[in-house]
């Protein structure tokens, strides 16, 4: 399978892009842990089957430092050990907010109660705007087939930065 379009070669995505960057960079600067970014960034893509948005968020996960073990359990977080109570409760609202055609009710109370024990209103609002990125990128992805394999940690934000 071969990509269908490199966005950052043409000078609408690349522009586009770099906006796109510099939102995902506020979320980067907030308070609401990077690891838990991360986690949430790759299941998301997970779910999504978005190859490109897989490898990088493995990518740079582990270059942040998350261990082998916990990246390869994401997939199976809610049956695994290894996720404290407030990344799960973020684990979840990503599952929820990026299946919201598979649900009569969107994120349930449930799931949005633990949201609330876990994070403040900063780190709710850049979890929330998280998961709305990464829903989007996945589907730049996965529209343009873009390949997993290839990323380099810090690829990305250099592309952004020139």
């Amino acid at each position: 399978m071969e990509s269908r379009i490199d966005l950052m070669s043409n000078e609408f995505g690349a522009r586009y892009s770099k906006r796109f960057g510099n939102a995902g960079l506020m979320i980067h600067q907030s308070t609401l842990p990077r690891t838990t970014q991360e986690l949430v960034s790759l299941r998301t893509s997970q779910i999504n089957g978005c190859g490109f948005c897989v490898d990088l968020h493995t990518k740079e996960a582990a270059a942040a430092g998350e261990t082998a073990l916990r990246l390869n359990l994401v997939a199976a977080w809610r049956e695994s050990a290894v996720f404290t109570e407030p990344e799960r409760a973020a684990l979840a609202l990503a599952e929820e907010g990026t299946r919201l055609a598979d649900s009569h009710h969107g994120v349930s109370n449930e799931t949005w109660a633990d949201v609330r024990e876990h994070y403040d209103d900063d780190q709710i609002a850049a979890l929330v705007s998280l998961i709305a990125q990464v829903n989007a990128a996945n589907r730049l992805g996965v529209i343009t087939r873009m390949q997993g394999g290839s990323y380099e940690p810090g690829m990305f934000a250099a592309a952004i930065a020139s």
